[in-house]
């Protein structure tokens, strides 16, 4: 019977796949080989051949090349001299295996991995010998005459490629740049809304998932390394943004925009102003300078006028103003305060009425830092029943009103050193104000 042919009766011969230890032909490997056969010398508008390398590092992050892998191409690129990179030569070194492990700090594995993947990624060729070693030799002109090892020529190939990617590369990260500093304004528009709206005591869901979401997404384009990504979610946020400031906008817009007190309302004089206005301010400053009963005038915030340490300012002491308002002495440190101390105090005291940083810092600018310490000090000695939102919006609206020039706090100081005296004592005062107003009025 004849036997049938099958794979199992086939001769056992030599096989044609046997390994023979040559490089692999990838068709990454047969790509370089092609790119580094063209060569012809320095590209045009190239005049040296570090222009090269240097596109070579700024492309390399849009082509994913590790750093790791840049570094290598940098040292084997140190081997090459200027007439390698000539018409009619090639760049071509000849770096021993062992060399190139200790140079990079690489195990003969990781040197052999590192040399595939800059083939494979184009960025060199190989020029192997007949017996797989790495040589070459130099005329007495140092014009390479043999060699066998690393070919550069594929970065002189692709130096048009190289340029390209790295103009990418700038503009991407300058159009990050734009959009991450949008994102930050953006975020720092919305805490200024939510502190708002603290200040005021708006209390609702939508602020608490407006405060959610809007961490949500600061955390989430951290991690973003993409315009076109970052743009979505920058948008995100200036939308909620704007909604927000639109919705707190009408919320304000059914509050009433001046806190309640006499502070904060205009005064009325029945008598007519004098003719010669520094005359009456150079008479005000030497009443007060007797010890007179003076006033709280408005600071315009132009003023460059230095407080003293201790003295009157606004036409009270730093002892009084915390007799008068006792919620400052727990941030004290003595009972006798300077005027600074007493600033540092408010600020601290700040805390515990609601007051933001952001106001704070704007009440400081309208009013002056002196008049800021009174306001808030005066805040601090109200019942929480006279608010109509929160300490924190009522100290707004005298911020307001000091923007205005239409503060005034001499009535509510006043009111607080009268309410400060005995009983007897606010009666008989009482009974002389009453008398002078009658005299003025005549």
């Amino acid at each position: 019977m004849a036997q049938e042919n099958c794979a199992q009766e086939a001769p056992q011969g030599r096989s044609a796949h046997r390994p023979t230890g040559f490089r692999r032909l990838t068709p990454g490997l047969l790509r370089v080989d092609r790119a580094a056969e063209h060569f012809g010398g320095l590209p045009e508008g190239v005049s040296l051949p570090g222009q090269l390398l240097a596109a070579f590092k700024e492309a390399a992050p849009q082509l994913g090349i590790s750093p790791r892998l840049v570094h290598a191409v940098d040292w084997l690129f140190c081997f090459t001299q200027p007439q390698d990179w000539q018409k009619g030569s090639r760049p071509i070194v000849w770096p021993s295996a062992r060399m190139q492990q200790e140079a990079l700090g690489l195990s003969p594995t990781q040197a052999k991995a590192i040399n595939r993947s800059l083939i494979e990624l184009g960025v060199i060729a190989m020029q192997d010998s007949p017996n797989g070693k790495r040589y070459g030799r130099r005329d007495g002109h140092k014009r390479i005459i043999e060699a066998y090892g690393f070919d550069l020529a594929p970065l002189a190939a692709r130096y048009g490629e190289f340029k390209r990617l790295a103009g990418e590369g700038r503009a991407e990260r300058a159009a990050m740049g734009r959009l991450r500093r949008r994102a930050t304004i953006a975020k720092k528009g919305i805490a200024q809304i939510l502190e708002t709206v603290a200040e005021y005591g708006f209390a609702g869901e939508e602020w608490i998932t407006l405060g959610r979401d809007c961490a949500a997404l600061g955390r989430a384009l951290k991690a973003v390394e993409r315009s076109d990504e970052m743009q979505v979610g920058v948008l995100s946020l200036e939308r909620r943004q704007r909604v927000a400031r639109e919705r707190l906008e009408e919320l304000l817009g059914s509050v009433e925009s001046d806190p309640m007190g006499a502070e904060n309302r205009l005064h009325y004089n029945n008598y007519k102003p004098t003719p010669n206005p520094k005359k009456d301010t150079v008479i005000a400053a030497k009443e007060r300078s007797r010890g007179g009963e003076g006033g709280l005038p408005d600071p315009a915030p132009s003023e460059a006028r230095r407080a003293p340490e201790k003295g009157m300012v606004h036409g009270i002491a730093p002892e009084e103003l915390v007799r008068l308002a006792p919620k400052l002495k727990p941030y004290l440190r003595r009972a006798s305060p300077t005027w600074p101390e007493l600033i540092d105090a408010a600020d601290w005291l700040r805390h515990d009425l609601g007051v933001s940083k952001s106001l704070w810092g704007e009440a400081c600018l309208a009013m002056g830092r002196e008049l800021a310490a009174v306001a808030l000090a005066i805040v601090s000695t109200k019942d929480p029943a006279h608010f109509t939102a929160s300490p924190g919006g009522y100290f707004h609206g005298m911020v307001t009103k000091a923007r205005a020039g239409e503060l005034n706090l001499d009535r509510t100081v006043w009111g607080l050193r009268r309410a400060a005296k005995p009983e007897g004592e606010r009666r008989v005062r009482g009974q002389h104000d009453r008398a002078s107003h009658e005299v003025w009025n005549s």
